[in-house]
């Protein structure tokens, strides 16, 4: 059977999302993708709050990412997650499949109660529009729902593109968003200390949610310090997994043995 969450639980999850977010202590999401990732994550000392990579899950079933994933199979995944654990889960649902309030009320049945939305860098009353939808939508469930709102200023820009108006088209995108309600600005792709900093400044302390990835992110310690709210791990999570079996199965393939410090996780 589906889970279906009791409403004084979703509130309350919800809530505590929430007050995560403007905590002097960074909100650190090691994203999920499965029961088993999800288990393991929430089981790891000081975590505190779950998030899903909805490219994680695409691959998982063998789509490409991009809502290409059906949302009845993509929902039914954060649902088995959300089931598993004890904590707050924020889902990651894309651009929204077309309709991003009702995509957020789906969500919102299965227990999610924060999540991310993609403007694709559309137009900019559209994107706070569909910022309106979700927000709306978890109103009508009662709860405070965490929109992570994303501009994609800076994964959809040239590789030539001008770092200081892709910072300001960010924030004016971002502004945009805070307006209508969302509490916290996520802006992927902004990885030096420079632009965050700017970032921050310009959309206040603990608004912003950045992602970490391998090589180029500033460590979790220093973004705190620069008052980032949230920071992520989006599909890198399971390339850390993924890296880690590849390496096993050649080290065995190659005549070794699988390594020593391997904990039974599952």
């Amino acid at each position: 059977m589906p889970y279906v969450p009791r409403m004084p639980d979703l509130a309350a999850r919800a809530r505590t999302l929430l007050d995560l977010h403007t905590d002097p202590e960074i909100l650190v999401l090691a994203n999920v993708w499965d029961v088993v990732s999800a288990r393991v994550v929430a089981g790891t000392e000081g975590v505190r709050a779950l998030a899903t990579a909805s490219h994680s899950i695409a691959a998982t079933f063998g789509y490409e990412d991009g809502e290409n994933i059906p949302l009845d199979l993509h929902l039914d995944m954060v649902g088995r997650i959300v089931a598993a654990v004890d904590l707050p889960v924020t889902m990651d649902f894309e651009a929204g499949y077309g309709d991003a309030g009702e995509t957020a009320r789906r969500a919102i049945d299965v227990g999610v109660v924060g999540g991310n939305l993609e403007d694709q860098m559309k137009p900019l009353d559209d994107a706070v529009a569909a910022v309106e939808a979700v927000l709306r939508a978890g109103r009508d469930a009662g709860i405070d729902f965490v929109l992570n709102a994303r501009t994609d200023a800076f994964v959809r820009a040239a590789r030539d593109a001008d770092r200081g108006q892709l910072v300001e088209e960010a924030i004016r995108r971002g502004r945009a968003f805070l307006e209508a309600g969302a509490p916290v600005v996520f802006v992927p792709g902004a990885v030096a200390r420079e632009e965050i900093s700017a970032l921050v400044d310009a959309l206040g302390p603990r608004k912003l949610s950045v992602i970490s990835a391998p090589k180029h992110s500033l460590p979790t310690r220093e973004l705190q310090d620069l008052g980032v709210a949230r920071v992520s791990t989006g599909p890198f999570t399971q390339r850390v997994a993924l890296t880690a079996l590849q390496d096993a199965a050649a080290e065995v393939v190659g005549g070794g043995v699988l390594p020593a410090g391997t904990r039974p996780l599952n």
